[in-house]
């Protein structure tokens, strides 16, 4: 499945009207603003081919992470991006939250995944980045969620000390995973 913007609609043998005119007529479906996909695409997540397009390094971060990773029965609100800061955050769609990362630390615990049904990738934090970040923002998404899933995460076998390893490069993370550690050791 392709996707189409209009500033891709040429390399698919469309001028802008055109596109515009297929999807009128239901040959592409639109998905958000100046993002469409073909009608008989297959079933695909829209907000992370959303959030792929419009920024290259979109990484899944927090809540939504820990819920990929299976270490959260938490359903996020919306889709939890994390961009490089500094980085414009894309106006719109009010099922992604974006947040903004230190340039400096952005790219540990980052992998690249496919989005399945389409021939975009989107970036995913790893299980021990996803709760470093929910102990460092617990302020902002709640210290239950970060315990919960530490929990869970050591449940499943993860080794701690990769965990402080990463904690340790993180700010305000170490100190509260060590606290947390203790609490259920």
């Amino acid at each position: 499945m392709t996707t189409v913007t209009p500033g891709t609609a040429e390399r698919h043998g469309l001028s802008r009207s055109g596109l515009y005119r297929a999807a009128r007529e239901g040959q592409l479906e639109r998905i958000a603003r100046g993002i469409y996909l073909p009608a008989d695409a297959a079933a695909a997540d829209w907000d992370w081919t959303e959030a792929a397009i419009r920024r290259p390094k979109a990484t899944v971060c927090l809540t939504s992470a820990l819920a990929h990773h299976d270490l959260t029965d938490t359903i996020p609100a919306a889709l939890d991006v994390a961009i490089p800061r500094g980085s414009r955050i894309p106006a719109g769609n009010p099922s992604i939250a974006w947040h903004s990362f230190d340039r400096a630390t952005f790219e540990l615990g980052r992998d690249e995944i496919p989005i399945p049904g389409t021939e975009l990738a989107i970036g995913l934090y790893s299980p021990e980045r996803s709760i470093a970040d929910a102990f460092r923002l617990r302020g902002e998404i709640g210290y239950e969620l970060a315990r919960d899933a530490l929990k869970e995460w050591l449940r499943r076998g993860g080794k701690p000390a990769h965990l402080i390893k990463l904690a340790t490069t993180l700010p305000r993370a170490k100190t509260p995973i060590l606290t947390a550690l203790d609490a259920l050791a």
